[in-house]
């Protein structure tokens, strides 16, 4: 675990979400940096990663990841996890940090190479109902597996002053408003709105959607994230004001390069 005086936080190295927003890089695809109690934790490291870690100011040291989380193999959220665990590494030459990953992201057509897979300390596989052990101070959950085309897995992260939850790619049902009981919620919602047609095809949430989800679980703040093309052009700061005024609750829209400071929600 890597100590650091910084006030714990958030960096949203990219906040795109949906094939055609991330191939045409209308947002920046890079996934999240954690820092919590010291602990660096790196999650879905989509196409660019290394460069936005790399450009940020300050720069975002990849040798001071203790771990890297995928939440499903998907490229908008795994493309760079290769060239990450060797940058994690230095190349290898340093065994070091942990991968958390679902199953099928290792095995039939795997997203994360053989031959890095050795430059780790381990490897733990992420399962429904699974906790997992970062440090002495910081612990995270998969509550529950999602409604989503390959194996896929949010997240709550516990530390010693303030809770995370993290809802990623899924359709929406009802059990997620009993499991994302966070301080601060973020959650990716692709679509602005839609179509009843799509609901049959769909795996992506909706504002809708989001409206449901925060007004059942009032988390301090909510952020959103992981935006497609309808709710890039319906810009998402303003939906995210639109959405404060109707619920009367905290939420913002995540941008490029935002780093939320976690201070304000302990």
């Amino acid at each position: 675990m890597n100590d650091t005086s910084e006030t714990d936080f958030i960096k949203f190295l990219g906040t795109a979400g949906a094939r055609i927003v991330v191939s045409k890089q209308l947002r920046a695809s890079g996934g999240m940096w954690y820092s919590l109690d010291g602990y660096n934790v790196l999650v879905d490291p989509g196409p660019g990663c290394l460069v936005r870690c790399i450009s940020s100011r300050p720069k975002m040291d990849p040798m001071k990841l203790d771990a890297i989380i995928l939440t499903h193999r998907h490229l908008d959220h795994a493309a760079d996890v290769n060239v990450m665990i060797e940058a994690m590494t230095e190349g290898g030459f340093k065994k070091r940090g942990v991968l958390f990953t679902p199953e099928d992201a290792l095995t039939e057509d795997p997203v994360v190479f053989k031959y890095v897979r050795n430059y780790i300390s381990r490897i733990e596989i992420t399962k429904e109902g699974g906790r997992y052990k970062l440090s002495d101070t910081v612990t995270f959950e998969t509550p529950l597996k999602h409604h989503h085309p390959s194996e896929t897995y949010g997240i709550n992260f516990f530390t010693s002053k303030y809770t995370i939850s993290l809802i990623v790619d899924t359709r929406f049902f009802p059990e997620l408003l009993r499991h994302y009981k966070g301080d601060v919620l973020i959650v990716n919602v692709v679509r602005y709105t839609v179509d009843k047609d799509m609901k049959t095809w769909l795996y992506h949430l909706s504002i809708r959607d989001v409206k449901e989800i925060v007004m059942a679980l009032k988390p301090k703040v909510t952020i959103l994230n992981h935006f497609g093309m309808t709710m890039i052009k319906a810009q998402p700061r303003v939906v995210a004001e639109q959405l404060s005024k109707e619920t009367g609750l905290k939420i913002i829209a995540a941008g490029d390069g935002m780093k939320f400071n976690l201070i304000s929600v302990s």
